[in-house]
């Protein structure tokens, strides 16, 4: 095995999240409490903007939960997918996002990505609209449209909700649902990623731009969702469970709404989230600034294509896109000849049309009829990028991409 001299990720973690930890485990109270309740007021803080407070916007209401799958399936059923409807959402995408509607029995339509990005094209989800929408009774009954940030650049979400709001009708409403796994704090022109559809739900797994190890947060305006997945994550409940053993009320006497989830988030994890939401923006000026020194230094190298940087980008993974054209060399051998130096890389992603068991249930879901998506994923290699990198790791990261480049051009 290589010796892994950078590694693809690390997460910054200090005294403040340790000692936080601890004052959780010294209490007597380690599942959803006090803390998991300061971490949802503190987040829905961090994605107010000046703008939506000048617009007189509802708040944001903030629902801790154990994953970002777990919020993607809790926004979903309260937006009404089921059996017998759809989603909409894009193949070049971590699996979860898709699967959470299979979940939930409800099937999934597919929308290539932009050429020259990552993410989700709004013109072939109108394609998509039209054509259900010209089936009439006979085609899909869509019931929500799911743009994914990829490595925190923002889809184009004024379109995307234009679109939902111009093929909802009276008896259908289409809801727009973020996954914005990658995009914290991702701030456009508009507010803050996550909270300009409907729903919008994000990741705090190891490798996010901030973490409790494992979690997600869902966040919404809408009272009428919020109060469905309140209830929906902790198996249908009418009250929390901090407020069934903290107030006067017997802790026994409570309802049962519907047969709902185990999702919530534990004080343990949310002690760390409260902690990494203080130097999330400190956090995020390190990302910005690994990000320049990447892009200066392969701006001049012609087998290299810089990753998209979109308003409001948060840079949570860095996309570095090899031409193949200039290399004598496939992305495969590339992305083997990094690790041999002993470089910590990943792709992200795998567009869902590559596995088995979406292959097996949509015939006609081939790379083919996705060629944005296959091409991008077939060039892209995710290099090593997080806030604590040391100046020497950067440096070797460069000269390694440089070297392996050069040695290899046609």
């Amino acid at each position: 095995m290589n010796e892994i001299k950078v590694p693809f990720f690390k997460a910054s973690i200090t005294k403040a999240e340790e000692e936080a930890v601890l004052q959780v485990l010294r209490s007597s109270w380690l599942t959803t409490g006090k803390w998991a309740a300061e971490f949802e007021k503190k987040f829905s803080a961090s994605v107010t903007s000046e703008n939506d407070i000048q617009k007189g916007k509802k708040p944001v209401i903030s629902l801790a939960v154990n994953s970002n799958t777990s919020g993607m399936i809790l926004a979903m059923e309260a937006c009404g997918v089921t059996k017998g409807t759809c989603v909409i959402t894009t193949p070049y995408t971590f699996v979860s996002t898709a699967a959470c509607a299979r979940h939930l029995g409800a099937d999934v339509l597919f929308a290539d990505i932009q050429k020259d990005t990552y993410n989700i094209d709004p013109d072939k989800i109108e394609e998509i609209l039209l054509r259900e929408k010209q089936k009439g009774s006979n085609g899909a009954k869509i019931k929500a449209i799911v743009p994914v940030h990829i490595a925190g650049n923002v889809c184009d979400m004024e379109k995307i909700n234009e679109l939902a709001k111009k093929y909802s009708t009276s008896d259908n409403k289409i809801y727009v649902i973020e996954d914005a796994a990658h995009s914290f704090p991702s701030l456009t022109k508009n507010g803050y990623a996550g909270t300009l559809g409907d729903a919008g739900v994000f990741s705090f797994y190891a490798t996010k731009t901030i973490t409790t190890a494992e979690g997600g947060m869902v966040c919404t305006r809408d009272e009428a969702l919020a109060k469905r997945m309140t209830s929906m994550r902790l198996h249908g409940m009418d009250r929390t469970t901090w407020d069934r053993y903290t107030s006067p009320k017997a802790s026994w006497e409570y309802d049962i709404i519907a047969p709902g989830y185990k999702f919530n988030l534990p004080d343990v994890l949310a002690a760390i989230g409260c902690c990494q939401l203080d130097r999330a923006e400190l956090f995020y000026e390190k990302r910005k600034a690994i990000a320049q020194k990447y892009n200066q230094a392969f701006s001049s190298l012609d087998f290299i294509k810089l990753p998209p940087d979109s308003d409001g980008n948060a840079w949570h993974l860095y996309l570095m896109r090899i031409i193949p054209d200039k290399l004598s060399i496939s992305r495969e051998i590339f992305a083997k000849k990094m690790q041999e130096a002993g470089l910590g890389i990943s792709v992200h992603f795998i567009p869902v049309f590559h596995f088995t068991y979406w292959k097996e249930l949509y015939a006609d879901f081939t790379a083919k009829n996705y060629p944005n998506a296959e091409k991008q994923y077939s060039q892209t290699i995710s290099i090593p990028f997080y806030p604590d990198m040391t100046e020497a790791q950067v440096d070797y990261v460069i000269e390694t991409v440089k070297k392996i480049g050069m040695e290899n051009r046609k």
